[in-house]
């Protein structure tokens, strides 16, 4: 077996995992494994029947450019792209583990980490597989028309040929954990094709119906497929499956790897043989009926989709009529608001969010879906932003269950980030290395995998950002469990910091503060430069978050006092009396660029909550805020535009955070930052080429609900930023809030008309909307209806 130079061994992964406590510390993040037949439900969920919750097309996705035309399916841990071309379905099939790479754990010269996709790896396709039906070509079809039904789950297309009326429907079932196509007709049409699944990484497949392999770093994975029809003949010959004048076809996918969530078996479980599994699966559910298959994945997904409802006003009928894509060019064309194409792009971020982050590995750089072996960046985890917005939409929009792959990732990392950080970071050559000359906990670097493994430049903050992230999912849950669970990613990075932070005098001053070492603020200005906001800010959260957690779980309290000393002597930034901006690198000098990307010296204002425009804090630093975010402007990439509006919404400008929301659903055209045709956010890295980056397709949902309602414990604010544009009617149901309450909300004319409390761990919180409140108290179960709140 060959073996990737950086690949850790057992030895090595468990002499890490013991020295951190493996016990303690391991999350529960599942792998590709057996599991007992699904409950069968026997309702019907009715298709969508509302533009809210419906996308559609009139053409097929080009197999070129899949990445902007395929629509994705997913059931949080195998995914796929489908062109649903009627003469021949090409999907291409992803597990979030199908990772190349390894611990690399030999840095570069500079002291900083390789970033290949042999040594640090690359998230890479699993499979693909053709359905090819020759006398369908989408010449020889019309009437053609596909849809993805968000409120089910189901993506589908149907044309006409020769009289008959063809119909395909497809979904990836988490039940199941396979991924189902099923072809019917009407008026007497026959099926008759062949089905080739095959590896994309030079696998010799010997039989129809399954491979495995192994990748060089050791990963085992394979897949599988399975066919039948009730009319009709299936047959294999060599490496095809035949199917002969068929009036329907049911096919069945399965493919995973034996990636494990544990250091300690070096990532592995060496007793799973992936391909086996995968026709085991297949095999199962292709002994279920294709309605049973159905309503399985339908009851599953609308479990988690229900939770939230969403109308922030009617569109019109001409609005309606138009295909999906026709709406983004006459909404960016026009000018003119299509309320319900609006609330479809948050719900379909929520459809990405139950298809991408269910039982495995998080969503990285490009979710769960692929188009080749190369994506940009390696389609990692980026800390310094991205991994984290992708998950500010989860709990915000009722998907508190897709949290938990971010959660459970972390937990499994944490005993190679803990030996990694002391091994390497102090480092000579690593120019971010603590002056103290100290090392204690855990830290990042800038990019990550599912080893262990740094890619790119150390990213010392990264952990406070981390676990802030973290610490604000039990915000919103209430979980003593759960706080639990992730308390040992919270103390490590707390020491990490005690060992790092110098004092400082400040000038003109004998008071002596504590500032952060070397740093850059992401991703832009000086490369070692010292009391960064971004650092300040970020560290002064995590050390409020973990005295917090310290005194809940009545744990460490000697060393939660001194955390919190030392949060009491946190450098936090001024305002530049050159710019009147609040200040980024502890100068009064830019020292980056003015329209850069990154709102790194902002994360006190969002995702942090220390700037607040309620009074509570100085108005000077609340408009040197303000000046700043200004300055960056309103047009740049989507995540980037969904940070500023989210930013924006924060300071309850609601046309600027719109706007924001609408600059990203303008149509991306050869490559240029925008929507694409299936939705997917587009990135564009140079002139004429744009990628498919994920995150967008999160932080714009999140922006949105923030204008809607802003929270947090002990607070919950209606409609801080609700723009003209939905303010006529609207309501939404199943809104969480931080402090563990859900809201359901109804306004007109912009004022609140009922408002509904649930409980789900909270006491206690004011409610408030335009300067008036009321203080509610309740019994976690127990609700509250308010009305007129502002009279």
């Amino acid at each position: 077996m060959n073996t990737c130079p950086n690949e850790p061994s057992r030895r090595t992964l468990l002499s890490l995992a013991t020295t951190v406590g493996l016990t303690a510390a391991l999350g529960t993040l599942p792998t590709f494994t057996a599991s007992a037949a699904p409950v069968r439900p026997t309702d019907t969920h009715r298709p969508a029947d509302s533009s809210r919750h419906l996308l559609w097309w009139r053409t097929p996705g080009d197999e070129g450019s899949l990445i902007e035309q395929g629509l994705p399916l997913g059931n949080g841990r195998i995914g796929a792209l489908a062109s649903n071309d009627p003469g021949r379905e090409l999907m291409l099939v992803t597990d979030a583990t199908m990772w190349t790479g390894g611990l690399n754990d030999t840095l570069d010269k500079d002291g900083q980490f390789p970033y290949g996709r042999t040594d640090f790896g690359s998230f890479t396709l699993l499979a693909k597989l053709i359905v090819d039906i020759p006398d369908h070509d989408l010449g020889s079809v019309h009437s053609y028309r596909r849809s993805l039904d968000l409120s089910q789950g189901l993506v589908s297309s149907s044309y006409v040929r020769s009289g008959v009326t063809y119909r395909r429907e497809m979904y990836a079932s988490h039940p199941d954990d396979v991924i189902v196509l099923h072809f019917t007709q009407s008026g007497g049409g026959r099926y008759t094709g062949t089905i080739t699944l095959t590896g994309t990484h030079g696998e010799k497949t010997t039989s129809a119906g399954s491979f495995g392999a192994t990748l060089a770093n050791g990963l085992r994975y394979g897949a599988a497929v399975k066919a039948r029809s009730r009319g009709g003949d299936v047959t294999v010959n060599g490496t095809e499956i035949i199917f002969s004048d068929c009036t329907d076809l049911t096919i069945v996918v399965s493919a995973g790897t034996n990636y494990a969530p544990d250091a300690a078996a070096g990532f592995r479980d060496p007793s799973l043989d992936p391909e086996r599994l995968a026709r085991t699966k297949v095999h199962a559910a292709a002994s279920e009926s294709a309605d049973a298959l159905r309503r399985t994945h339908v009851a599953d997904y609308r479990d988690l989709y229900g939770q939230l409802d969403l109308s922030l006003g009617a569109s019109s009928a001409e609005q309606r009529g138009l295909d999906t894509w026709e709406r983004l060019h006459a909404r960016a064309r026009d000018l003119v608001p299509d309320p319900e194409l609006e609330a479809a792009y948050l719900q379909f971020g929520r459809y990405l969010m139950i298809s991408g982050s269910r039982d495995s590995l998080p969503l990285n750089l490009q979710g769960l879906w692929l188009d080749g072996n190369d994506p940009d960046w390696m389609g990692d985890y980026h800390t310094d932003i991205n991994l984290q917005m992708n998950y500010w939409m989860a709990d915000r929009t009722g998907l508190s269950q897709c949290f938990d792959a971010l959660t459970d990732y972390c937990l499994a990392q944490l005993p190679v980030w803990t030996e990694l950080t002391r091994k390497l970071f102090n480092d000579p050559r690593n120019r971010y290395r603590n002056s103290t000359g100290k090392i204690a906990g855990w830290t990042v670097a800038i990019s990550t995998n599912p080893y262990g493994g740094g890619g790119w430049w150390w990213h010392p903050a990264g952990n406070a950002w981390l676990c802030n992230s973290l610490y604000e999912h039990y915000e919103y849950t209430q979980s003593p469990a759960y706080l639990a669970k992730i308390y040992p990613l919270l103390k490590g990075a707390c020491e990490f910091w005690q060992a790092r932070l110098l004092p400082h005098t400040l000038p003109g001053t004998t008071e002596e503060v504590l500032i952060a070492d070397s740093d850059w603020s992401p991703e832009h200005g000086p490369l070692d430069a010292k009391g960064i906001t971004y650092a300040q800010e970020l560290v002064w959260a995590l050390f409020g978050n973990f005295a917090a957690a310290s005194a809940l779980l009545k744990k460490d309290t000697a060393f939660a006092d001194t955390v919190t000393g030392m949060r009491k002597r946190l450098y936090l930034p001024q305002v530049s009396p050159k710019t009147g901006w609040l200040e980024e690198w502890m100068s009064p000098d830019n020292l980056g660029e003015t329209t850069h990307r990154h709102l790194s010296g902002l994360v006190g204002l969002f995702p942090g909550d220390r700037i607040r425009p309620d009074g509570s804090t100085p108005k000077a630093i609340v408009e040197g805020a303000t000046t700043q975010l200004t300055a960056r402007g309103m047009n740049s990439y989507g995540w980037a535009n969904a940070w500023r509006s989210l930013c924006w919404a924060r300071l309850k400008d609601a046309e600027k955070a719109y706007q924001l929301v609408i600059n990203n659903l303008r149509p991306s055209s050869d490559g240029s930052n925008g929507t694409a045709f299936n939705l997917f956010d587009i990135y564009e890295v140079e002139d004429g080429r744009g990628i498919f980056q994920i995150d967008a397709n999160f932080g714009t949902p999140a922006a949105m609900t923030e204008m809607l309602l802003y929270s947090r414990p002990g607070h919950v604010e209606l409609l801080p930023a609700l723009p003209d544009a939905w303010a006529a009617s609207g309501h939404i149901s199943g809104l969480p809030a931080r402090g563990g309450f859900i809201v359901d909300l109804t306004w007109r004319n912009g004022r609140p008309t009922l408002v509904r409390l649930r409980s789900v761990g909270g006491r206690a919180t004011t409610v408030a909307f335009r300067g008036r409140s009321r203080h509610l108290e309740l019994e976690p179960g127990a609700s509250v209806t308010l009305k007129d709140l502002d009279r």
